[in-house]
């Protein structure tokens, strides 16, 4: 597929070694993601093999530290690499990415604690996941009820989560839990929480309709689980801020797989068009399906300018609060319609497995809910937008 000219513009900017890890990342989508995704989701499971591949052939380490055979490559190189894996799999890219996410996070964990665990998380043995929401506590994360009580050898734990990616397979989550209710999100601390340890009950994932292979669901609940000290990651008062930065980072990089997915069902509507015929002419010439397309492309390429204006944002050490917001805000609310369109000019055939758009229908309306819903983007940059406006009128 002829690459658009923002998102080369945007792969111009990588470094050298960003541009090696995208075409890797391109190889493994189309030789071990794209042939057994649709079997992944038939089967309802966590493609526990294929993200160890991932993680044997370097793109499970990319923001680690090289002391533990990390790549310390930027944001945007994640961001890209998600993309391109999105366009055959949403789920896995998700899943593999949040694991990713967790292995840099216990990286900076005591040193004992992360000498460890890194080094059978970097190989996949040990799957990572972050545990922020409950069966009541989605997108405020600030109302967890999760509990964490000082001990005299480390902290007790006890509480449930849920809607958790990789809470299926998991072996390791950075889990936020509560240690002073009083305080709401000042009080929020985050343990590093092992599923070898006594006290860590999983549950079964739900069924789904779509997305399995990202193994979220049931979540896990945590029954007199007794932390050691050293499982302390970020302190009440420092937990509740990382996270919700850590969440820009991911509202930016779900918009970008959003993108993926948009780009991969415009060339398969587009091929089958162009080769299929009705009434004497091949579809491409019938203006309703051009013109569903060409709509679809301009929000895709509007979509890209605000996903990677986000991510440079991110590699500069920026506040990308309202940004994020957008692009996240963008793709909730674009993406699906245009998917359903794209679909709509395959006809039946984009139904078929060996297609994969209506995954990407499905993964669409995850994402739209996944690291804050498409209302909590409108909350959020209704405060940021309006306040902004006002400080902008004071001023004059």
């Amino acid at each position: 597929m002829t690459i658009c000219p923002i998102a080369q513009e945007f792969d111009d900017y990588l470094t050298g070694a960003e541009r090696d890890l995208l075409e890797r990342g391109k190889d493994f989508a189309q030789r071990v993601v794209a042939p057994s995704a649709a079997q992944w989701e038939s089967q309802r499971r966590v493609p526990v093999e294929a993200l160890r591949a991932a993680c044997s052939e370097g793109l499970a380490n990319l923001e680690l530290p090289q002391e533990f055979g990390g790549q310390e490559l930027r944001f945007s190189a994640k961001l890209r690499l998600v993309e391109e894996l999105a366009k055959v799999d949403f789920a896995f890219a998700f899943s593999l990415v949040n694991h990713h996410n967790a292995t840099v996070r216990v990286a900076g964990a005591q040193r004992e604690l992360a000498q460890r665990l890194v080094p059978r998380m970097a190989t996949g043995e040990l799957i990572g996941c972050a545990a922020y929401t409950e069966p009541g506590h989605g997108s405020d994360l600030s109302g967890i009820v999760t509990s964490a009580r000082p001990t005299g050898d480390g902290w007790m734990l006890a509480g449930e989560k849920a809607w958790i990616t990789n809470a299926a397979v998991a072996g390791v989550a950075i889990t936020l839990a509560q240690t002073n209710p009083a305080e709401r999100n000042r009080g929020i601390a985050s343990f590093i929480v092992e599923a070898e340890r006594a006290g860590f009950v999983r549950h079964e994932p739900y069924s789904l309709q779509g997305c399995h292979a990202i193994g979220a669901g049931g979540g896990f609940r945590l029954q007199d689980y007794q932390a050691p000290s050293e499982a302390l990651l970020d302190p009440p008062g420092e937990a509740f801020r990382r996270a919700i930065t850590s969440i820009n980072g991911a509202r930016t990089y779900v918009a970008a797989m959003c993108a993926g997915m948009l780009e991969s069902a415009i060339g398969r509507a587009i091929s089958y068009g162009d080769k299929r015929e009705a009434f004497g002419k091949s579809l491409l010439e019938f203006q309703g399906i051009r013109w569903s397309l060409i709509d679809a492309e301009t929000d895709l390429a509007a979509l890209r300018l605000l996903v990677y204006r986000a991510a440079q944002g991110i590699d500069a050490g920026q506040t990308v609060t309202e940004d994020a917001a957008r692009a996240k805000k963008f793709a909730g609310e674009r993406t699906l319609p245009h998917l359903a369109a794209c679909l709509q000019a395959m006809g039946a055939r984009g139904l078929r497995d060996d297609e994969p758009l209506a995954r990407h229908l499905l993964a669409a309306k995850t994402a739209a809910f996944t690291d804050g819903t498409t209302e909590i983007m409108n909350e959020r940059l209704g405060k940021l937008v309006v306040s902004r406006y006002l400080s902008d009128r004071q001023r004059k």
